[in-house]
């Protein structure tokens, strides 16, 4: 059983504002009947362009029922900017709290404000306050990658269990697991360079410490670059100081690959990890 909020079950058994609006201004639909829950959103504006009426129809949980319930008290009376900026984190606040395992449906109501406020600009061929974008990830559950990172920005998530809590990406077959870790990485390695915080050099390193550090150097650090300009990197093998690596994509083919190689890859590694370290690429 789960331990709901007494406001949880308060907005369980007597949702707020549940049913249809005759020809509403913006409507959204996620979630799917095949995955367990499903969320349509609706609202109405006044002549003064503030939500004056929000309506919801779900299938799922008392979760999934009670944040959509609190979700349209909250954001009525809104304009669409300040609803674009409400959280699955205010929705979670006014419950009281969720349990870890149902923080998906959080997510799920701001996910269908959102997609209802893109669909109001999209009817008047204007650019909504966010849009959706991004490559799936998660194909079970359609998990986008700016979804995950958004989440784990936003609530700042380090596993990729509290993802799949919060999202479900990785809730299903769970091949895309290792690419979610990823991208907690990246989120995470972002957070910490912006912060101003760098993890120490440890003093001494084992070969299972120094190869660790390298790969998670690599991730962090080096291949969310690479792979904004269409290259990646691999790390192939790690022989005393010496680390050997291949460049992928667009990386392989570069001029500009031993640049690359000394003011990137390797100033890196000897920034995060040991002032020791040579770099050297692998040719085919």
């Amino acid at each position: 059983m789960w331990d709901y909020t007494n406001k949880v079950m308060d907005h369980f058994k007597n949702p707020h504002n549940v049913g249809k609006i005759e020809d509403p201004d913006g409507v959204g639909e996620v979630g799917s009947m095949a995955c367990g829950d499903a969320l349509r959103l609706m609202f109405k504006l006044d002549e003064n362009g503030r939500i004056k009426d929000v309506k919801f129809q779900t299938f799922g949980c008392a979760s999934a029922i009670a944040s959509s319930s609190i979700l349209t008290d909250i954001v009525k009376g809104m304009t669409l900017e300040e609803a674009a900026q409400v959280t699955n984190k205010s929705i979670v606040e006014r419950l009281g709290g969720l349990p870890e395992q149902k923080m998906h449906c959080s997510v799920m109501g701001q996910e269908a404000l959102e997609a209802a406020i893109a669909d109001y600009y999209k009817r008047r061929g204007g650019t909504p306050p966010q849009i959706k974008r991004g490559t799936v990830v998660c194909t079970c559950f359609g998990v986008t990658d700016e979804e995950i990172r958004k989440v784990v920005q936003e609530n700042n998530l380090s596993t990729v269990e509290e993802v799949t809590n919060y999202c479900k990406a990785g809730g299903g077959c769970g091949g895309c697991k290792a690419k979610i870790a990823e991208l907690i990485d990246q989120v995470q390695g972002t957070r910490s360079a912006a912060g101003g915080k760098r993890p120490a050099k440890p003093a001494r390193l084992t070969n299972i410490q120094k190869i660790q550090l390298v790969q998670e150097t690599i991730n962090d650090q080096i291949r969310p670059a690479l792979r904004a300009d269409g290259g990646d990197i691999d790390l192939i093998d790690i022989d005393g100081n010496k680390v050997i690596v291949a460049f992928r994509g667009m990386c392989a083919q570069c001029k500009m690959a031993e640049f690359t190689m000394s003011e990137v890859v390797q100033a890196k590694l000897r920034e995060f990890v040991s002032d020791d370290l040579v770099v050297e690429e692998l040719k085919d």
